[in-house]
C-alpha cells in the first residue's frame, strides 16, 4: 500500500470526484480511498478507467457502511461496490466503524479476502482497545486501522498497539479538516521555511515518517500536486518534538464517545 494516496471523502458529485480522481492519477497518486458512504465509487472506477493506467498499478480502498453489517450484508455490499468500481477485485475493503454487526461483517469480508476478491481487510476509526479486542477476537486479524491522525490528534497509544499486532496506521484527516489553523499554524509554518514547504506539507511529511499512510483530499489542481510533494526532505527530530507539542489528546470533528453521535451514524441511509 502506498503511505501516501489520494482521498474522496465530501465530493459526491460525479463530474467533481470523477475529475479530481483524473488529476490525483497523472499527479502520481497510485492509492485511492473511497467508501460506500461517500457516494462516489462510480466516478472513482471511471477515473480509473479513463486514466489508462493499468489496474494492477493503483491501489483501491473502500469502505462498508453499519447498514450492511452482518455476514451476508457485507457480502453483498462488496459485490456491490466492485460493481460501481468497474473491478474484479478490492486491494483494501474497510469497516467503516466499528458499531453494529461489525462481528459478523468482518466474518463476511474475511471470507472474500480468502477468496482473493478483498487482497486485504481493515478497520477504520477504532481506538486501542477496540483495536486490541478485535485483534484477539478474529482469526484474521485487521491489517489496517484507518483514524483520525494530525498534529493536533496524534494517537500514539492507537499507534502503538497498531504496531504490537502488526497492523498498518492510515490517517484520515491529516490536516484535521482545517481546524486550529493548521495551514497556518507558526510552528508548521516555521517548520517549512527551512525547506521551502508549505504547512501542510510538513503536516503530511510528519504522519510520513511516524509510519503513517495518509490520504490528503482537496479538488484543486494545485493543492492536490503540493500534498504528494513531500519527499524530498525530512523532518528533524527537532522538527518533530515541536510537532509532538502540538497534541490536545482528542478529536475535535468527532466524537465517538457521545451517544448521539453514535445514533446519529446508525441513522445514515444512503
Amino acid at each position: 500500500m502506498p503511505i501516501i494516496g489520494f482521498g474522496v471523502f465530501q465530493i459526491p458529485d460525479y463530474n467533481e470526484a470523477k475529475r479530481a480522481v483524473l488529476t490525483a492519477l497523472e499527479a502520481g497518486y497510485r492509492l485511492i480511498d473511497t467508501a460506500q458512504a461517500y457516494m462516489n465509487e462510480q466516478a472513482v472506477g471511471d477515473a480509473i478507467k479513463e486514466s489508462g493506467i493499468p489496474r494492477s498499478e493503483i491501489f483501491i480502498t473502500s469502505k462498508l457502511w453499519i447498514k450492511d453489517f452482518s455476514y451476508d450484508g457485507a457480502i453483498k455490499a462488496t459485490r456491490q461496490s466492485l460493481d460501481r468500481l468497474g473491478t474484479d477485485y478490492l486491494d483494501l475493503m474497510l469497516l467503516h466503524q466499528p458499531l453494529g454487526d461489525y462481528i459478523g461483517a468482518w466474518r463476511g469480508i474475511e471470507k472474500l479476502y480468502k477468496e482473493g476478491t478483498l487482497r486485504a481487510i481493515g478497520m477504520a476509526n477504532c481506538y486501542p482497545h477496540v483495536l486490541a479486542d478485535l485483534c484477539e477476537t478474529f482469526e484474521t486479524r485487521p491489517m489496517v486501522n484507518q483514524v483520525e491522525i494530525h498534529p493536533f490528534f496524534q494517537q500514539q497509544l492507537n499507534l502503538d498497539t497498531m504496531k504490537e499486532y502488526g497492523v498498518v496506521p492510515e490517517a484520515w484527516a491529516p490536516f484535521n479538516e482545517g481546524k486550529r489553523n493548521l495551514f497556518t499554524h507558526p510552528v508548521l509554518t516555521e517548520i517549512g521555511k527551512k525547506y521551502g514547504k508549505s504547512a501542510a506539507q510538513v503536516a503530511l511529511r510528519w504522519n510520513i515518517q511516524r509510519g503513517v499512510a495518509v490520504i490528503p483530499k482537496s479538488v484543486h489542481e494545485e493543492r492536490i500536486r503540493q500534498n504528494i510533494d513531500v519527499f524530498d526532505f525530512a523532518l528533524s527530530d527537532e522538527d518533530m518534538a515541536k510537532i509532538r507539542e502540538m497534541d490536545i489528546g482528542h478529536s475535535e470533528i468527532v466524537n465517538h464517545f457521545d451517544p448521539q453521535w453514535i445514533k446519529m451514524l446508525h441513522s445514515v441511509k444512503f
